[in-house]
């Protein structure tokens, strides 16, 4: 079992920063890639960034590429989303993401969807205003 929880989310200004972090539970944290998904209020939930469990392997949605950088820390069970030059339609909420069903896995397609990820996280609240 791998428990999530991410922190990190709040109220920013359009055009500023916010950095994520997703703290796991669970000796196996290292083998999962993991992603971090959002969803808005009426809208289904949608992948933003994934990340391979080595770190080499990573997916951007095209609507923060080149914004967002997600990254991780395997000796702290940490996976990070760093969000820069936010807009107003990025507010959502955040949640984190692990694919414990397929350890040690380069990144697919399948990587992008959210039924392709077994443990989630609470979410965090990401308010951007303008």
């Amino acid at each position: 079992q791998v428990q999530l929880v991410e922190s990190g989310g709040g109220l920013v200004q359009a055009g500023g920063s916010l950095r994520l972090s997703c703290a796991a539970s669970g000796r196996t944290f290292s083998s999962y890639a993991m992603g971090w998904f959002r969803q808005a209020p009426g809208k289904e939930r949608e992948v933003v960034a994934v990340i391979s469990w080595s770190g080499v392997g990573r997916y951007y949605a095209d609507s923060v590429k080149g914004r967002f950088t997600i990254s991780r820390d395997n000796a702290k069970n940490t996976v990070y989303l760093q969000m820069n030059s936010l807009k107003r339609e990025d507010t959502a909420v955040y949640y984190c993401a692990a694919d414990g069903g397929r350890p040690y896995h380069s990144l697919s397609s399948s990587d992008i969807t959210p039924d392709d990820y077994n443990y989630w996280g609470q979410g965090t609240q990401v308010t951007v205003s303008s």
